[in-house]
């Protein structure tokens, strides 16, 4: 590398530098309106986050990067620049040449306005999503629509706009390839849930039982720390839906939310969240702060979370090692629990309305309603104000329930409200991923356990570390999952675990 084009990257690494720091500024906003903003703050807030939108995107856009990259060899064809350049920075040319591209085909002031509207959005969902009023979110929901439509033409997807939204989480898939994969899903996902229904259900009432919400924070909190999470680089606090936001590299922030009746929900939703959390602090020193100092994608970072939450926390091993924790903080309420009972409790499989509390077998059919669902918005087969009663129909035909609600049905989540159109899916793509990856961790770990030893969760945050968190973004989710399994994705490995598994434990 000549004198030149280490100067040449040093700029363009500055610049980087500055809108990161001007993306964490907005998730700071975002992080304190998803926790503590009072209600009547939303429009102010939502101004802010639509300056600051503006500003990062005319800095990121501005032609000052397009000639860096440029004079660094790195064009559309050859988004790596200059072979000789190291290996890392290529990566690095590599992403940024992908997003510049991307966001210098929006006019700024489509992203000021989307901002805005994606504020005003949010705050209305939460609302709509506590008084169960649908009506009132659906301008906000069709405007979020026609932003992400509209991104899609700028970006120059003429065919089918879905497969452009799903490229920002999923790069390199689209609906076809998704599909390809979610067919065997559905099919032999369904055909366990029919056998489970079969038997007769775990005993659960225990769960009910009314658990303190402060006692159960307190006990996240003691849980979280010894699965790894540092409180000295993070913080965990409630919202309507649990999430995980970076705002600096030593600052990471996971949320959960509290029933007294389901004593469940708060303790795998943080063990969610920790996995994120996990691999953006591990996140390699040279690596933070730059455009490759993240996941590599939305479904490599789920493969993290749901690895963390099903794979371990939802094993016999795991509560062995927990269950006593737990009693201790709720002596009353576990006194005629087993820890047996406890584990088969927490691998209930049913038919149930909410994603983020649904077990491990129809977790994935509930992303497929999604996904269905978002192909025919974007399509044109679907109106959004239909939505609430085909969600209701789809639910029925494809998990065997029906939401009696809008907010424990088409309301639910909160990727709607800003505009998250194509993350969707990323959740079952974690989940092929995180067992191909759980394949290779068992072949090179030997006798691994999900079991919270110390020495055994050291062995396996130095696995994750060597061979996924080492990556940052420099590879795309393909390229990644090469290197570390040797294989293309498949959803074998993940099918092959959850009907040995729950095969096992409903004794089919």
């Amino acid at each position: 590398m000549t004198s030149v084009q280490s100067e040449k990257l040093e700029k363009l690494h500055a610049i980087d530098r500055e809108c990161i720091h001007l993306e964490q500024i907005a998730s700071l906003l975002h992080w304190d309106q998803e926790t503590y903003l009072p209600e009547m703050g939303a429009e102010d807030r939502s101004d802010q986050l639509a300056l600051m939108e503006g500003i990062y995107h005319e800095r990121f856009t501005s032609p000052e990067i397009g000639k860096l990259l440029a004079e660094l060899g790195s064009t559309s064809d050859n988004p790596r620049g200059d072979e000789k350049l190291p290996d890392i920075e290529r990566d690095f040319l590599r992403v940024v040449r992908k997003e510049y591209d991307k966001a210098v085909k929006l006019p700024n002031e489509f992203v000021i306005a989307m901002a805005k509207a994606e504020g005003l959005s949010q705050a209305a969902w939460v609302k709509a999503r506590k008084e169960n009023d649908f009506p009132s979110f659906l301008p906000h929901l069709v405007k979020m629509i026609d932003f992400a439509k509209q991104g899609a033409v700028y970006w120059g997807y003429t065919g089918n706009p879905y497969d452009g939204l799903l490229d920002i989480y999923e790069p390199g898939m689209d609906s076809a390839a998704i599909d390809a994969v979610f067919i065997p899903l559905r099919e032999r996902l369904s055909v366990l849930l029919k056998d489970i229904s079969s038997k007769p259900a775990p005993d659960v009432s225990f769960l009910s039982r009314g658990y303190d919400t402060s006692v159960q924070a307190k006990f996240n909190e003691e849980l979280m720390k010894k699965l790894g999470f540092d409180t000295r680089r993070g913080r965990l606090d409630v919202s309507a839906h649990p999430f995980t936001i970076e705002l600096g590299s030593e600052d990471v922030r996971i949320t959960t939310r509290y029933f007294s009746d389901l004593l469940f929900s708060a303790i795998f939703s943080t063990i969610h969240e920790c996995g994120h959390a996990f691999y953006e602090m591990s996140i390699p020193k040279e690596l933070r702060g730059t455009s490759i100092g993240c996941g590599a994608s939305m479904g490599v970072h789920e493969s993290q979370s749901r690895f963390w939450e099903n794979v371990l926390g939802r094993s016999l091993p795991f509560w062995e090692t927990f269950f006593p924790l737990i009693k201790k903080h709720f002596p009353k309420e576990l006194a005629d629990v087993s820890v047996e009972k406890f584990y088969q409790a927490a691998n209930e499989a049913k038919p149930s309305l909410i994603r983020v509390e649904a077990d491990e077998v129809s977790y994935c059919l509930h992303i497929i309603l999604r996904f269905e669902l978002e192909k025919k918005l974007f399509s044109g087969e679907l109106d959004p104000a239909d939505l609430p009663g085909v969600w209701r129909q789809r639910m029925k035909e494809i998990i065997g329930v029906e939401p009696e609600t809008d907010s424990d049905g088409v309301l639910q989540d909160t990727h709607w409200s800003g505009g998250m159109f194509g993350y969707f899916p990323s959740y079952a793509l974690g989940n092929l991923y995180g067992l191909q990856f759980y394949e290779k961790i068992k072949s090179d770990i030997p006798n691994f356990s999900a079991g919270a030893d110390k020495d055994n969760f050291a062995q396996l945050h130095a696995w994750l570390n060597d061979n996924i968190y080492v990556w940052g973004r420099r590879l795309e989710p393909p390229e990644l999952l090469k290197k570390v399994t040797g294989q293309k994705l498949g959803s074998d490995a993940f099918l092959n675990y959850i009907e040995t598994k729950y095969r096992g434990i409903y004794r089919l």
